[in-house]
């Protein structure tokens, strides 16, 4: 036994097998599961995390038939032939000393294409297709589909399966009068309505045996109207147990749902509560779920005695190691999961791979490899942005002898912005774990220093990562005293008034916008205040755990605007830009675009609307967040002397701010170099 996080590195026996801590890696797809191509990467990926010392781990979801598809030609385990690519990943995981379950998930009416079947006939706000009504003979083969695809998962090797029973897919929707409007056998009363699930346990134990590991996902809160009261919930934990489920993982909250759950302005085990209202009525172990992504976060929630398990599925894809660091004590060493979902979900989403934004060799174990090199060069890099960062240590870590300079008196350039913002305080974790990283790889880091061509003279290569610097605003009243920058503003240089206007509605201008509005400490640090913000019933006993959302005041008036017609935030990120938009609604925000600027003076800001007639707004402040300009001067300046010189971040391209570009960038040249 550890002295480190006892409750949390403590083995789990399961009567026919032991676990050996209490950490699951829950399940989360990253488009490896999809081409049988893929799956040896598929099987590196969950063999670092098994080397790595998980427990138990859980794949991305299969589909038990074709009907389930999450799209056309997702992952899925239903026909023999389909054993032996999976059998690549149990073996590489089993290698290990680690255990993996595999998910079987049928999407129902989340399926993204035409063959989609539900309960009832009704269609997801978030898909465009209709989904066909299940008829009682397709309810038959669905039954049969999970009891096969299970038995198919024994044969491959996996040590058990989880049956994805939350999150709006096919098993939820049956549970819930949102989406089952039957009156038969499978629909009616809450006993009808929870048959099917218990059925598929019952015929997978079956047809697997008494020595299996049956992960059964119960939805403890759905977070939607017409989801299940308490009661419900409960009735369904005890009757999934007793068709044999050997564990229970905890679900929170719909795809559909208008409650953030997993993002980064979600406060930390904010809803370990309610697995610890369901304690008392299982016997079987069950897991804590959502938004723990640190030791002493999932220590705690074991120790208060909330959960037997936690489940975390980000924190793994940032980094593999993460138990064999905690088991270490070395906490500090982790590279932290910021909950950003930049991409992982929008990644998925978008149908593109998944990866990490701390961790860009996520789901690329087998392509970016950090080999130790044979020829150590004396490299500069010029930049302590993310990155800079990335770039220093591994090409440190590979053995090159780095010299890491910036002219800012710390570490990390526009992550420092990005801490500042409410919901946005997971940014000072990759700052923490970069300066160990600076200090375990040897970086000579050389910070208050601003060099020029000449004092890089004596090293092989340059890069070149100095960042950015905010667009100037080209307009009538431009030089006003009202008129601010975004730095400005989040470094504390300027105190703003009661009235606002932001031009610039990307990203900064959105944080911005949030940074303003709030009143003291952010909700995100405080579980009880974020629930009264979204509506989320702090008891969970109202059907779908909804109650009337009741927002703080704002701290200020705020207008954000943007030039291009059409609805502000639209290019924020898939999974979490609704996130921010509602955020901003619910403080009062006006949220203009297609807006003329037309200048400013004494009286405010002069615009126009979609063409229409000339309006004022009567603000203290305009904070200028209208885009930025690669600073590269130096790149430049070296470039034509020929020196070897490379450039990279935001210093290459001055898009929107983007870290997960900036540190995959430092990350792949540090390899090559």
């Amino acid at each position: 036994m550890t002295t480190h996080f006892p409750h949390l590195l403590a083995p789990l026996d399961l009567g026919f097998t032991q676990l050996r801590n209490r950490v699951l890696m829950g399940s989360m797809h990253t488009g490896l599961e999809d081409r049988a191509a893929d799956f040896p990467k598929l099987a590196t990926y969950f063999a670092e995390r098994a080397a790595g010392g998980v427990g138990l781990m859980v794949t991305g979801g299969f589909a038990p038939n074709i009907v389930g598809w999450l799209k056309p030609f997702a992952g899925r385990l239903s026909l023999p032939w389909h054993v032996r690519r999976h059998r690549q990943v149990t073996e590489a995981v089993h290698a290990h000393d680690g255990k993996i379950c595999l998910q079987l998930l049928h999407a129902g009416r989340y399926a993204y294409h035409p063959l989609s079947v539900a309960p009832s006939r009704l269609k997801a706000p978030i898909n465009p297709f209709t989904p066909r009504t299940l008829s009682a003979r397709g309810i038959e083969r669905t039954l049969r589909d999970f009891a096969t695809a299970a038995r198919l998962a024994q044969d491959a090797g996996y040590d058990g399966v989880e049956i994805m029973g939350s999150e709006g897919y096919l098993l939820n929707e049956f549970t819930v009068p949102r989406t089952n409007r039957r009156d038969d056998a499978w629909g009616g009363d809450a006993q009808r309505r929870m048959r099917f699930p218990v059925e598929i346990v019952q015929r997978v134990r079956e047809a697997c045996g008494p020595n299996f590991i049956v992960i059964y996902r119960l939805s403890l809160l759905d977070l939607v109207e017409d989801g299940n009261a308490w009661p419900d919930i409960v009735a369904q934990a005890k009757a999934v147990e007793a068709a044999g489920a050997t564990i229970l993982n905890s679900g929170i909250g719909w795809h559909e749902a208008r409650i953030p759950t997993i993002a980064t302005s979600v406060p930390r085990a904010a809803f370990t509560s309610v697995t610890a209202k369901l304690r008392p009525h299982v016997s079987v172990p069950l897991v804590a779920s959502n938004r723990i992504n640190m030791p002493a976060v999932a220590e705690a929630v074991l120790a208060a005695g909330h959960a037997d398990m936690v489940s975390m599925a980000r924190p793994l894809l940032a980094d593999p190691q993460w138990v064999n660091k905690a088991r270490d004590g070395q906490v500090q060493a982790i590279n932290t999961c910021i909950a950003c979902n930049q991409a992982c979900l929008d990644h998925v989403f978008e149908n593109k791979r998944a990866s990490c934004l701390v961790n860009p060799r996520a789901c690329a174990e087998t392509e970016l490899v950090f080999t130790r090199t044979t020829a150590p060069k004396s490299i500069a890099v010029v930049g302590a942005g993310p990155a800079g960062l990335a770039c220093a240590t591994v090409a440190a870590e590979r053995g090159h002898r780095v010299t890491l300079f910036d002219a800012a008196t710390e570490i990390g350039g526009q992550f420092n912005l990005a801490k500042r913002i409410p919901g946005k305080e997971e940014f000072h974790e990759p700052l923490r774990y970069f300066r160990h990283r600076i200090a375990e790889t040897g970086v000579d880091l050389r910070l208050g220093t601003r060099v020029d061509a000449a004092a890089l003279s004596g090293f092989d290569d340059v890069v070149i990562a100095t960042g950015v610097i905010p667009r100037a605003l080209d307009l009538p009243g431009a030089d006003h005293a009202k008129v601010v920058r975004y730095i400005d503003v989040l470094e504390g240089r300027v105190q703003v008034g009661p009235r606002v206007a932001i031009i610039g509605a990307g990203g900064i201008g959105f944080d911005v916008a949030e940074f303003l509005v709030e009143t003291g400490d952010s909700p995100a640090l405080d579980p009880a205040r974020w629930m009264t913000e979204w509506g989320v019933d702090p008891a969970f006993d109202a059907p779908g755990g909804l109650v009337k959302a009741s927002p703080e005041p704002a701290a200020r008036q705020v207008w954000l605007l943007q030039r291009s017609p059409g609805r502000p935030g639209a290019r924020l990120g898939k999974t979490t830009g609704w996130i921010h938009r509602a955020t901003l609604k619910a403080k009062g925000v006006q949220m203009l675009g297609g807006v003329e600027y037309l200048g400013v003076d004494d009286d405010g800001l002069h615009i126009r609307v979609d063409g229409g007639a000339q309006q004022t707004l009567p603000v203290d402040h305009v904070v200028v967040c209208a885009g930025q300009e690669p600073r590269r001067e130096l790149f430049d300046v070296l470039q034509a002397q020929g020196r070897r010189v490379h450039v990279i971040g935001g210093a290459k391209l001055a898009a929107e701010l983007d870290a997960k570009r900036a540190i995959d960038e430092g990350s792949r040249l540090a390899a090559a170099l």
